[in-house]
């Protein structure tokens, strides 16, 4: 394992009124800084002034979201379930973008009702594969999280607390395996 921490971009995606990502995405965020091989970049669409519509005119706001996702080693998607999929925020972040996604993992933490957004995973992978990303196939999902949740953002329930961990610890740690053995084939590749 390199020696340098993975550089994961982690994205909110929903840019919803009165939308939980935010929550859910702090939660996470908080348990990725505590790792010394993550060096975590936090990119909440609602913040990100992207184009109403799908151009070739790129705006500042447009360069500085490519760059950090083209310094990006990895990917974390934090998205809700809409419809039993995923939100076209997310959609259209997605294919504003191309060669920034190859070559790279993605992980996904999901939220929603009794799928706990699952199903907005599902139609993710096929939406990162033809970008050639490799999705990770363990995720973090929380399944009806508005009550699961306190007000500084925190699970109420110890079981709860431990399974969610342990579900983020393994899926970090298959991200950060994968992200390594892809930064160093990219860099052989450039060499």
């Amino acid at each position: 394992m390199s020696a340098q921490p993975i550089r994961v971009a982690l994205i909110v995606g929903s840019t919803r009124d009165g939308r939980f990502g935010h929550v859910i995405g702090a939660w996470f965020a908080r348990r990725a800084l505590r790792r010394d091989d993550i060096d975590l970049d936090v990119i909440d669409l609602v913040d990100i002034e992207l184009p109403g519509r799908h151009t070739r005119e790129r705006s500042t706001a447009v360069e500085e979201y490519i760059a950090r996702l083209d310094r990006a080693d990895a990917f974390v998607v934090v998205t809700p379930e809409y419809n039993h999929s995923y939100p076209a925020s997310l959609k259209h972040a997605i294919d504003l973008v191309h060669a920034e996604w190859q070559r790279k993992p993605v992980a996904f933490v999901s939220y929603g009702g009794l799928s706990g957004g699952l199903r907005a995973v599902e139609h993710l992978r096929q939406v990162f594969a033809e970008v050639h990303a490799a999705t990770m196939r363990d995720t973090v999902s929380f399944h009806n999280p508005w009550p699961q949740f306190d007000e500084t953002g925190e699970l109420r329930d110890a079981a709860t607390t431990d399974a969610a961990e342990a579900a983020v610890t393994t899926m970090l740690d298959q991200l950060v395996w994968w992200a390594d053995a892809l930064r160093t084939a990219r860099a052989a590749q450039l060499a």
